[in-house]
């Protein structure tokens, strides 16, 4: 086969600037390197980006529509971005992905079983061996396949609003080996759930381990100020 003249362009160089500023913020502030409540200077982001003001001030418009900061007439941009919110977000998502476990577990064919067995064993090795990224691309693509399973159009288009952030929750928190071997544990448990063909057993698991990586990245993230908020799995 004859190699093309010019080669294709990497997908991610097809983003535009606006994006990667929007996602490089929402990381940051997902990943605490801004507190809660603090000051955002669009001219001192802009520097340390590296570009001009206007790509992050459309960013900035982006993160209030997402709840990630507020705006203040005369005052400026705050960050808003709390333990509570973070782990508020994570039970709605938790509500919303256990229902869905459950549904696929009746539904499951033996070609989402292979599907979703092929995946499973993409993300052991990724786990070990991986690359960061791969490892939180196969995590979303393992969701997504159940979200597919279960066929729940509706509760799929709720969790939309927040698929931004539970994006950059995995990418500080898979960050950790630990919590890397930890996760992989879960959807293997979550796995076989659906496996099994056991719906009570699968929403129990996917409520789990939503809840329990939540209060995992707001330890990380928030350190003392996340003591005392807790609930109940």
């Amino acid at each position: 086969m004859l190699q093309p003249a010019v080669e294709p362009v990497a997908p991610d160089l097809l983003r535009s600037l606006r994006e990667h500023v929007h996602e490089r913020l929402r990381r940051a502030i997902v990943a605490g390197r801004f507190r809660n409540g603090e000051r955002l200077n669009e001219r001192h982001l802009a520097e340390m980006l590296g570009v001009s003001t206007t790509p992050v001030k459309d960013a900035i418009r982006k993160l209030e529509s997402e709840g990630l900061v507020r705006t203040e007439a005369r005052r400026g941009v705050f960050v808003e971005f709390s333990p509570r919110q973070a782990l508020e977000m994570a039970l709605g998502r938790a509500a919303l992905e256990s229902i869905m476990a459950h549904i696929a577990a009746n539904r499951l064919t033996e070609a989402d079983a292979a599907e979703l067995g092929k995946l499973i064993a993409e993300m052991e090795l990724a786990t070990e061996h991986g690359d960061l990224e791969d490892l939180v691309a196969l995590n979303e693509a393992y969701h997504r396949a159940i979200h597919h399973i279960s066929g729940c159009i509706y509760l799929e288009r709720r969790l939309d609003g927040q698929r931004m952030y539970d994006h950059a929750q995995r990418i500080a928190l898979h960050s950790e080996p630990d919590e890397r071997r930890r996760g992989f544990e879960e959807h293997r448990d979550i796995y076989e759930a659906l496996l099994a063909r056991d719906p009570a057993r699968a929403e129990l698991r996917m409520r789990r381990h939503i809840v329990r990586s939540a209060k995992a990245h707001v330890r990380l993230v928030f350190g003392a100020d996340a003591e005392g908020l807790d609930y109940d799995e």
